[in-house]
């Protein structure tokens, strides 16, 4: 920021412009990390007058990812309404009532051991110690949790409460979790909404709808909205019909809520093909833009950051984009 031409004009700082003060950076930060102005930095860089031509108006796709958590699997314990009363240790058993005698044996055995054992020599005692023990932190301890079963109505991270434990898929493992979604226009697969929710089993469906009502509220002409088979559920393919939205799902095996009506169009076939290019922002913003695992804990918190990031990757392939 001192030297940087670039980072000022950026920031909208002139040449001779004070560079602010850590605190005013911590206040800006927090600004930004709890409200909207990350989808509206989003919406600006689309709303462009070189970039809204590259937009598609009437096709999309929709898909998911998961978030690592800013968590580990130590911090997922009991809630605490659930937590017995005590702290479940073992007690020692209850000792009889001592008499007036009672202590007089272990004297005697305690002289008797003075007298017949020599004290050793600190050459001797330093042979015969045992190594000193390291020691040990809570949160290192080691935790051996094979047999308990573990879920989120009865478990809650202590470190990040919003997180939710989670697996994508059968074969995988479950880990603590955010669930991030985007919605992608088909012509130049930019990313037009992004939204993070926790992560469950109804999370992709409900951000769906939320974000193709959000970009097109009240639209009028018919849309269409490929997706994965996951988003193959009859309620889900209801709604989008009834807004006016085309559901172009990849079919599942049995049980498809899409039938011939819409499969035997030309228009699904290419929104199929199209579809799996909104795997390339996820794949960036992993590698690229630190959300493998975040950073950051809080819902508003890793939202903010996952949208930036999201606007990060079309500001990333727009120069390629206008050039051709």
């Amino acid at each position: 920021m001192q030297v940087n031409l670039l980072f000022r004009w950026f920031v909208g700082l002139g040449i001779d412009d004070p560079v602010w003060v850590p605190t005013v950076f911590t206040k800006n930060r927090d600004r930004l990390l709890t409200t909207d102005m990350s989808r509206k930095f989003l919406a600006a860089v689309l709303a462009h007058r070189d970039v809204a031509p590259l937009l598609s108006d009437e096709h999309f796709s929709v898909d998911g990812t998961l978030i690592k958590a800013w968590a580990s699997m130590k911090s997922f314990q009991p809630r605490p309404a659930d937590a017995p009363p005590d702290d479940g240790a073992p007690s020692d058993p209850p000792a009889a009532a001592p008499g007036p005698d009672a202590d007089q044996p272990a004297r005697q055995d305690l002289e008797t051991a003075e007298q017949t054992d020599p004290e050793p020599t600190p050459e001797a005692a330093a042979e015969t110690a045992p190594m000193p023990k390291p020691a040990s932190r809570d949160r290192d301890a080691q935790v051996d949790v094979r047999g308990e079963r573990r879920s989120n109505a009865t478990h809650v991270s202590t470190t990040d409460p919003e997180a939710r434990l989670f697996r994508k898929s059968r074969g995988t493992g479950a880990i603590l979790c955010f669930m991030g979604h985007t919605l992608m226009e088909n012509r130049n697969g930019l990313i037009v909404q992004a939204e993070l929710t926790q992560a469950d089993g109804h999370g992709e469906r409900r951000a769906a709808l939320d974000m193709i009502h959000r970009h097109s509220p009240g639209s009028t002409r018919r849309l269409t909205l490929g997706a994965d088979k996951g988003y193959d559920s009859a309620d889900f393919v209801a709604e989008l019909r009834q807004a006016c939205v085309t559901p172009h799902v990849a079919q599942k095996a049995r049980g498809s809520a899409i039938d011939g009506r819409t499969t035997r169009h030309a228009g699904y076939a290419l929104s199929q093909k199209r579809r799996k290019k909104i795997e390339e922002p996820f794949g960036w913003a992993k590698t690229v833009g630190g959300m493998a695992q975040t950073v950051l804990r809080g819902l508003d918190r890793v939202r903010a950051r996952f949208t930036l990031t999201m606007a990060a990757s079309n500001l990333a392939r727009l120069p390629k984009l206008l050039t051709t």
